[in-house]
Parts: C-alpha cells; structure tokens; sequence
C-alpha cells in the first residue's frame, strides 16, 4: 500500500465510515466512525510521501515503531496513542491494513460488528 487512495479505500470498507476534509485543506482526509464522528484513519502527503496516522493501542505502539522505521510517532497527535505510517512500500500491505483496522475497532468501541466488504484481497 503506497497511495492514498489504497488506504482510504481500505478505510471505506468498514461499516458506518465516512470521509472527511475538516480543515478545507484537500491534503488531509480523515475517515470517521458516523455515530461517534471520530477519526480512525487520517491520511496526508509530507515530505513527498503519503503518510497515514491510525490510533494504537499503547500495548502495540512500540512493537511496530520498533518493526518498521517507516512507522512513526503520531504526527501533531498523542504520540502514546497514534502512530504516523509513511506508506513509502516498505511495510507489507497486510500490517498496514491490520494497523487501519486495530485503529478502527479502538475509534469504533469494540470490535467490529457487522460484515466488512475486503476488496483488497480481490483486487491483486
């Protein structure tokens, strides 16, 4: 997964999601859960690279900032809680979406519920 548009896909798999573009600046866009309006998926270009910020379960955060050195503190946001992924091709694709969606279940309030449609699998 190297674009944004990979990952705002992903992102829109999951149920009751929406995108958004809250600071009218076409550079960022978030994906949030609809009943609580909570970001769960931020994605943004810096530096010349597509980066995405997914929340984290502080039991994780160091397991994958210490995996990838594409996986950051989180970029203007709690640095315990979020992780910023340069999408730069370094990371398989199966760790960012499991990533995308550990994010989601935190954001969300539980796990998932309801069924998911994961064209990523079926798009190779």
């Amino acid at each position: 997964m190297t674009t944004r548009e990979e990952a705002l896909h992903y992102g829109m798999t999951f149920p009751d999601v929406y995108q958004d573009m809250p600071f009218r600046d076409a550079n960022w866009v978030l994906v949030r859960c609809v009943g609580n309006k909570k970001a769960f998926l931020w994605t943004y270009e810096y530096d010349g690279n597509i980066r995405i910020n997914i929340k984290v379960d502080p039991a994780w955060r160091d397991f994958w900032r210490q995996t990838y050195a594409s996986v950051l503190p989180g970029y203007h946001q709690n640095k315990e809680h979020w992780n910023t992924v340069i999408l730069d091709g370094t990371i398989p694709d199966e760790d960012i979406r499991r990533m995308i969606a550990e994010s989601y279940d935190l954001v969300a309030g539980g796990k998932r519920r309801g069924t998911r449609v994961d064209n990523a699998k079926n798009e190779k």
